[in-house]
C-alpha cells in the first residue's frame, strides 16, 4: 500500500472488543531494510533491538482501555526505573509468570515470604523495593477500580477520554515529564500508589496511548 509516496509492508494485529473497551486495531509495520531505505520513518529508539522494534510497532502509543493491560504496563514502567526498556522487554515473560500474570487481585495478597521467593528468581528484576511495591500498587489499583468501575475510566478522565496528540520533530522535543504527568502522579500517590513519579507516569501515558509522542516522521504518528 502507498502512504506519502512510500511503500509499506502491512501487518495486522487484532485486539478483540470486550467489555473493557478494547477495539480492533490495524498496524502498518516497516522492515528494518525499509527503515534505512526511507531514511528514518519510525521513532529512532525502536531500532535499538528487535524487541523494541516489535513493541513500538504493535503496542507503544496504542490507546489502552483495558485494566489488565494497564496494570501490567504500570508494573513494567516502574520496574524500568534505572534500567533500559530492552531489559524490561527481555524479562517481561518471566515477570508475567512470576507475578501471576500481573493479576492485581492475586498480587495484592503478596506477603514477605512471597517477596523473598521473588528475590531468589534470577529471571526477573530483583530489586526489593520494587518488588515490595507490587502488592501496594495492586491494592491501590483495586481501590480505584472499586471507586470508578474500571481503572481506565479514572486514568482517561485526566485527558477527557481523548488522546493528546503532540508533534515532536526530533527526540529532544519529547519531554520526560509534564504538568499532566505531575498532576496524575500526585493524585495516584494520594491514592496509595508508590514508585510512580512524574517521569515514570509520563512514560506510562506515552505507552498507554494517552499521549501520542511518535515523531511526526514516524509512520505511526497519525494512526
Amino acid at each position: 500500500m502507498q502512504k506519502s509516496g512510500l511503500q509499506y509492508q502491512r501487518t495486522i494485529k487484532k485486539h478483540h472488543t470486550n467489555n473493557q473497551g478494547v477495539c480492533d486495531c490495524d498496524f502498518y509495520a516497516l522492515t528494518k531494510e525499509d527503515y534505512y531505505e526511507k531514511q528514518g520513518r519510525v521513532c529512532p529508539w525502536a531500532l535499538r533491538s528487535t524487541l523494541e522494534w516489535e513493541y513500538h510497532d504493535t503496542e507503544w502509543g496504542v490507546p489502552l482501555r483495558n485494566d489488565a493491560q494497564l496494570f501490567e504496563l504500570l508494573v513494567l514502567e516502574y520496574m524500568q526505573a534505572g534500567l533500559s526498556w530492552q531489559t524490561i522487554l527481555q524479562k517481561r515473560e518471566a515477570m508475567r509468570s512470576a507475578f501471576d500474570r500481573f493479576s492485581p487481585k492475586i498480587i495484592s495478597r503478596y506477603d514477605g515470604e512471597k517477596i523473598n521467593k521473588l528475590m531468589n528468581n534470577p529471571s526477573i528484576i530483583r530489586n526489593r523495593k520494587k518488588l515490595e511495591a507490587l502488592p501496594v500498587n495492586a491494592r491501590a489499583f483495586l481501590r480505584v477500580q472499586q471507586e470508578y468501575g474500571f481503572f481506565w475510566k479514572y486514568l482517561w478522565a485526566f485527558v477527557d477520554h481523548v488522546p493528546l496528540i503532540r508533534s515532536p520533530v526530533e527526540p529532544d522535543d519529547i519531554p520526560t515529564r509534564s504538568e499532566l504527568s505531575e498532576t496524575i502522579s500526585k493524585d495516584m500517590k494520594k491514592r496509595g500508589f508508590v514508585f510512580i513519579g512524574p517521569t515514570i507516569i509520563y512514560s506510562y501515558l506515552q505507552a498507554s496511548g494517552l499521549i501520542n509522542d511518535h515523531l511526526v516522521r514516524c509512520y505511526l504518528h497519525k494512526k
